[in-house]
């Protein structure tokens, strides 16, 4: 058997690797978060309780079975890319959110025990948009 590298036999076959590449961004991570409630937007997903409210410890471990967070951790590329749980405090450090932008997107206080798949993911795209509009004005005000 003569080895090739992985190059070489690319040049000779059609290679799909069994396993996803990972998403390398931020912003790759997050736009996948939104596509994924996108599929089924009227799919009624739960919200987490008062997460504004809980310790920081308590935050962290906090998660509802069913929901949003749920949705990214169901999915196999999040997975490969590195989300290790459904919790909180893991959607939080994978998707590099501020206890804010977290609790705007999963907090029962927005919409109840309750949300559509579709809002979510309008939460999850707002904050790649407000991130673009923030580094506009930055680079707007820097110019001045």
């Amino acid at each position: 058997m003569k080895y090739q590298t992985l190059d070489q036999l690319q040049s000779v076959a059609d290679i799909n690797p069994l396993t996803p590449t990972p998403l390398a961004t931020r912003a790759q991570r997050i736009e996948r978060w939104a596509q994924l409630l996108d599929r089924n937007p009227t799919r009624c997903l739960a919200a987490l309780t008062g997460t504004e409210h809980l310790h920081p410890s308590v935050r962290a471990e906090a998660r509802a079975a069913g929901s949003a967070i749920t949705v990214a951790f169901d999915d196999p590329l999040l997975r490969a890319s590195g989300m290790q749980s459904d919790s909180y405090g893991e959607a939080k450090r994978f998707f590099e959110l501020s206890d804010w932008q977290l609790h705007e997107i999963v907090c029962s206080c927005h919409t109840g025990a309750t949300m559509q798949a579709g809002w979510a993911a309008g939460r999850v795209r707002r904050i790649i948009n407000g991130s673009k509009i923030l580094a506009w004005l930055r680079k707007g005000f820097m110019a001045h």
